[in-house]
Order: structure tokens, then sequence, then C-alpha cells
């Protein structure tokens, strides 16, 4: 692909390979994230979710893609080494992209991309039926459960940013909002590449984890509300 194309339509992806799991994600839009056996499954998925990321992005009041999003062109910027957590089902490894210093409108689409996807995921749950369709073998989660647990995860993922809270309860719609207004703080104000604390993510690298994670489980959720 040439400069000129990447320049203009291209979206940069960065694949993450793990023995049994492949994971493509945009590295210049949080959330836009998704899995396949190997690199070409991956990166169909990714494109073949363009147009529900698309939604999100214009909640965030970004313009996306280049292009048209049922067209959307994919470059493969970056390949990174996966482990157990990418087998397990989750995006795990911080790319060179993550550590390089952030520019105040990357800071402000970062956050509003995440402060998006939460209100994608609020408004699904919303709308959502309590006991959501199982699976083949009867298992997954129902919908409170789901919610629940990406606010679990939410509060371990603060961690990483230095936050230290207490979990809020998941129907206190006031304390998940503080929380989540702490998270987006420091995403909105952190421009340093490096982690904020010892063992910690960059804000990139948050920023991309926690959209993903929200949004997985908004896209969930949607699909076995039928």
């Amino acid at each position: 692909m040439s400069r000129r194309a990447r320049s203009s339509r291209a979206v940069p992806v960065l694949v993450e390979a793990g023995a049994r799991r492949v994971f493509a994600c945009a590295s210049d839009w949080p959330g836009w994230c998704r899995s396949g056996k190997d690199e070409k499954l991956a990166l169909e998925n990714l494109a073949g979710y363009a147009r529900r990321y698309a939604a999100v992005a214009k909640e965030a009041g970004l313009r996306f893609p280049p292009g048209d999003a049922d067209e959307v062109v994919l470059e493969v910027v970056e390949r990174l080494p996966g482990g157990p957590t990418t087998d397990f089902g989750a995006p795990q490894s911080v790319a060179d992209s993550d550590r390089r210093r952030l520019t105040p409108k990357q800071s402000q689409a970062n956050e509003a991309l995440v402060r998006a996807a939460w209100t994608l995921l609020d408004g699904v749950v919303a709308n959502a039926p309590a006991s959501l369709r199982k699976g083949p073998r009867g298992g997954g989660r129902d919908r409170d459960a789901i919610f629940a647990h990406v606010l679990s995860a939410e509060v371990m993922y603060a961690r990483k940013l230095g936050i230290r809270v207490p979990e809020p309860d998941p129907s206190d719609r006031k304390a998940v909002s503080s929380f989540r207004d702490s998270v987006v703080a420091v995403l909105a104000s952190t421009r340093a590449p490096a982690p904020l604390v010892e063992k910690g993510w960059p804000v990139a690298y948050a920023a991309r984890r926690i959209a993903w994670h929200v949004l997985d489980h908004a896209w969930e959720i949607e699909d076995r509300s039928t």
C-alpha cells in the first residue's frame, strides 16, 4: 500500500498474535478491536464491525472512518506478540504507538471515545431484557451480571492508571458516573508516554483496553437480546 493511500484512507491497525487467537485493533480508535483464529480472520472481523463502531465515533463527535464504513481500508502498522491473556480472549500487549507522547487532540479523542462506549453500553443495558439468549450449551451471563462484570473489571483497570477507589454498586448510577469521571479525567489530562504508576498502563493502551471491554460486552448484549 502506498504512503498516499495510507495517509488518505487507510486505518492503522495493531495485530497481536497469541498461540490460538489473534486480535486486530485500530490504533487510533479505542475499542474498535476484534479477534479471530488467525490474522486474516481478525482483520476481516475488524472490518466487519466498522459500521457498528461508527455509531460510537458519532456519539463521540468524531468523523469515522476515512471513506465508507462498508469499504474500510486497513493497514497493519505493528505486529505484537500475544500471550495467555490473548488466547483467553483479551488484548494484552502494549504497542510502540502506546508509548508515544499524546497530543491534546489525541487525549480528547480518547476521553470522548471511552465516554461514548459507556453511553452505548448504558443504552443497550436499558433496552435489553434481563434474561439474555443462552449459547449453544446454555452458558453466558445475563444482562445485569454482564454490566457488573464490566464495572468490576474497570475498577481493576483504573488501578493501572493510579486510581484506587472502592467498586461502586452497579445500581448506584451516581457512584458509577463519579467513578467513570475519575477515569476519563486521567485519560483527558495525561499525555506522558510512560505509565503513571509502577506496573501500570500507558494511557493510550488503557483507553484502548477499557473501550474494547465495554464495547465487546455491549455488542454481546445486543446480539443476545434477539
